[in-house]
């Protein structure tokens, strides 16, 4: 197996390092011998959805401060209210923070999911709620359990062009500084995983290498050896009936598209883009990210997520989001505006959260801080309460959907569960939330436990 290492990321609270690796590039696919396929490629029999329908996930790791964005509490106490105020948007009686006057012009594009809960605090707990609809990992125990919704829903979906990867990570999949941590295919096969772009997206040097075949492997070699491989497979077809043989063909058949044709290499171009268009998204790597995965969608590929790291601010939150959150009002006003010029917009969902909220009472500063830290006040983990952006695709803009009480605390009404959201999101991708797949004890395991769709988003 191809290990390349990916270097790290900074530590979150509970201190560990977040070393990781790629576990497969489709630049080696041509070299792996068929039993490693075999191994590696679980059987992908779901056709394509009737819908042409994409979502794109900006993903803030680390779980952003819900009374600091979107459900603040300006009649709050000062220590629940926080540091900013609201201002209004262009709909009536739905507010965002001062540090969000782009969002406040496209509010009618998206809209607020203000009950969303799981009622956990650990970052990994929280994490694979958010992204896989369970809970059963804990900082001490933090191997996924279950795979990411996104990978069940594409490997139902598939692509919705040929040539173009069905699942994306930009610039990486990690969650909680776990790579592909809780975005990973887990029990339905690695081969769901999402394909990473890794590197700098606002860097001028970006490229996507695992689109390259390498110096030693050509095109006409990589065709030799999948013709080899086909013609050995023949040699089992009959045998097999276990369907393995048809979906790994299926499998390969779309690397191999991805790495020949041109139109993947063109999708990830993003030295093709306008430059009033890059500036429109910002020139940061979390910008350039989000114009990454609007031209993947764009191109055919029906699940995006972008990762922006580094939200555990239990200090230093004035600094962190007077950082941060000009960069979040940037990309996502470019991101609905963009699609609605292009004719995207009731095409593509956008999805914006974290893993869970942050304390509605926020602290000194003092504890658990860094050396230096004291009187910078922040919040901690909060999974009773939390915020989700969401619109397009179908999704209505300028809803407010439930509510918290009159501190942030927790729902005060219509107390909405992962589940819902994904319910919700495999209803835009036109996917079944009722598909059941076998664990690794070959036990059926449904695609969403709990919820339903959330019916006043449509």
């Amino acid at each position: 197996m191809l290990r390349i290492d990916a270097g790290s990321t900074g530590k979150y609270c509970d201190g560990l390092s977040r070393r990781s690796f790629v576990q497969l590039g489709l630049a080696g696919m041509g070299s792996l011998g068929l039993g490693s396929l075999l191994r590696l490629k679980e059987a992908s029999a779901a056709t394509v959805a009737k819908k042409d329908t994409s979502v794109i996930l900006l993903w803030i790791d680390g779980g952003p401060g819900h009374m600091d964005t979107y459900d603040m509490k300006p009649e709050a106490p000062p220590e629940y209210r926080g540091i900013w105020r609201p201002i209004k948007t262009n709909v009536p009686g739905m507010e965002v923070t001062e540090l969000f006057p782009l969002h406040a012009k496209v509010a009618d594009k998206f809209s607020v999911i203000r009950s969303m809960h799981h009622d956990n605090g650990d970052h990994f707990t929280a994490g694979h709620w958010m992204l896989t609809g369970r809970g059963g990992t804990s900082g001490v125990n933090t191997p996924g359990k279950f795979p990411f919704f996104g990978a069940i829903a594409t490997k139902q979906a598939g692509p919705r062009q040929v040539g173009m990867p069905a699942n994306v990570a930009v610039p990486y999949a990690m969650s909680i500084g776990l790579r592909p941590g809780y975005f990973g295919g887990n029990y339905i096969g690695p081969q769901e995983n999402p394909f990473e772009t890794d590197g700098d997206p606002n860097a001028s040097n970006f490229e996507v290498k695992n689109l390259s075949l390498g110096k030693t492997m050509t095109v006409d070699r990589l065709s030799d050896r999948r013709n080899l491989l086909a013609s050995m497979d023949n040699l089992r077809r009959e045998m097999d009936r276990t369907g393995r043989l048809d979906a790994m063909d299926k499998f390969d058949r779309n690397a191999y598209e991805m790495i020949t044709g041109a139109k993947a290499r063109e999708a990830f171009n993003l030295s093709a883009e306008k430059t009033e268009t890059r500036e429109l998204y910002g020139r940061h790597p979390w910008g350039q990210s989000t114009l990454l995965a609007r031209r993947l969608v764009e191109a055919g590929t029906t699940f995006v997520t972008c990762h922006f790291g580094g939200w555990d601010h239990h200090w230093d939150l004035q600094k962190g989001y007077y950082n941060y959150l000009p960069k979040i009002d940037q990309l996502v006003y470019a991101l609905f505006t963009d699609l609605a010029e292009r004719g995207l917009y009731d095409k593509v969902t956008v999805v914006l959260c974290g893993e869970f909220g942050r304390t509605p009472r926020m602290n000194d500063g003092g504890n658990g801080g860094a050396a230096g830290s004291m009187g910078t006040p922040g919040r901690d983990h909060w999974g009773n309460a939390m915020s989700v952006l969401i619109g397009g695709g179908g999704i209505k803009g300028g809803r407010l959907i439930g509510s918290t009480n009159r501190l942030g605390e927790v729902p005060q009404d219509q107390p909405l569960m992962p589940g819902d959201l994904h319910h919700t999101l495999f209803k835009v991708l036109g996917v079944d939330p009722h598909v059941h797949y076998p664990d690794l004890t070959g036990r059926p395991i449904i695609a969403v436990d709990h919820g339903a769709v959330i019916e006043n988003l449509f």
